[in-house]
């Protein structure tokens, strides 16, 4: 398997006791790869064959044309050449060093004119700037995330590996610390492997999906594709949702509304959220029990979303009192889940014409 020359060409296959993990991956060179799948599905052994930490019995990687192995040619390029960066579940900072110090224990790794990343630059971008000065006992565990995050940047990777960062965390620290990777993802031209089981990191964070199950790819390919795909797991979970990208056209600062224009269409979406500068390219999450639908639209509601929309695909749901419904708004992919009740009484089908309903203080974005 071959791609362009920024591209990540990956196999491997290596055996344990009980699992074999048995692989082939064509990653893009950019973005987010999010690594998906159920507990002992492979996930973090793909990411410790990249980072060289396992020693398939076969397998190659090729990053950016840079060939790290190839078992054919007895390489196995050892890991403290491989230009990466691993942040794991846990910091792991030096207890004994402020923030300052424990950044820069990354930073000497390199040589000055190799470095791609600066100390002030990673700071500001992860929101550390006003902890330099703090010891590690004295952080939070996002705020602790956060450095080792910085720390990691600060080897200037060609790579960075991500090994459920968050999964330390609780709900209210995860919702500190999105943001913020977030914006690595917005402002960062270095590709990132991300594992994770969150389905909401999926939606939120990644560009390329990677479904693993038993050791094995079920579905590799960019993150809308197969989010809005009713055959793969996501969607038959209670958060499944679908990433819809567009552009900022309109802000109401008396209501806090955001206008979303879709790619390619008229349709727009709105939602509730700080100000957006107009001409901002904008990721929303649509969650598939926050779309209903109606055969007709209807003006006298409180819904602000109504989208024109043609049923795609009727699929079983959850369960026998549920479908899952892929549906077409002009080209982008929504998902509705709506009881067997409602599908039988609006007697939908694949073809017909609708309208999807959604809140605006649904979306998440």
């Amino acid at each position: 398997m071959t791609g362009d020359a920024s591209s990540i060409d990956a196999g491997f296959h290596l055996a344990y006791d009980g699992f074999t993990l048995d692989v082939d991956l064509a990653l893009p060179g950019r973005g987010v790869t999010a690594l998906f799948g159920p507990s002992g599905s492979g996930k973090t052994t793909v990411l410790r064959c990249l980072a060289g930490l396992e020693a398939p019995a076969r397998g190659h990687l090729r990053v950016a044309g840079e060939t790290w192995l190839d078992t054919t040619r007895g390489l196995n390029m050892p890991t403290h050449r491989r230009p990466i960066g691993y942040v794991f579940q846990e910091a792991s900072l030096f207890p004994h060093l402020n923030v300052r110090a424990n950044l820069a224990f990354g930073l000497k790794r390199i040589a000055p004119a190799q470095r791609r990343v600066q100390l002030d630059d990673a700071a500001a971008m992860l929101g550390i700037g006003h902890l330099l000065d703090r010891m590690p006992a004295r952080l939070s565990g996002g705020e602790r995330q956060r450095v080792g995050i910085a720390r990691a940047l600060l080897t200037s990777p060609r790579l960075l590996l991500m090994d459920e960062p968050l999964a330390a965390l609780d709900t209210q620290r995860k919702q500190e610390i999105l943001p913020y990777l977030q914006r690595l993802h917005d402002e960062l031209d270095i590709p990132v492997v991300y594992v994770t089981h969150s389905p909401d990191e999926v939606a939120r964070l990644a560009d390329h999906l990677v479904l693993l199950k038993d050791g094995h790819v079920v579905a590799s390919g960019p993150i809308n594709d197969l989010l809005s795909r009713v055959d793969l797991p996501p969607a038959m979970g209670d958060d499944a949702s679908v990433v819809v990208d567009g552009v900022v056209t309109a802000y109401d600062p008396a209501y806090q509304l955001v206008t979303m224009t879709l790619p390619g269409s008229a349709s727009t979406f709105r939602m509730v959220r700080p100000p957006m500068a107009i001409g901002q390219r904008a990721r929303l999450v649509v969650m598939a029990r926050d779309v209903s639908l109606a055969l007709t639209p209807q003006q006298d509601g409180s819904m602000l979303n109504i989208l024109p929309v043609t049923v795609a695909e009727i699929a079983p749901g959850a369960t026998t009192a549920q479908r899952l419904l892929r549906l077409d708004a002009d080209g982008t992919p929504l998902l509705a889940r709506i009881t067997q009740y409602s599908c039988d009484r609006l007697a939908l089908a694949p073809g017909m014409r609708a309208w999807a309903q959604i809140k605006a203080v649904s979306l998440l974005a």
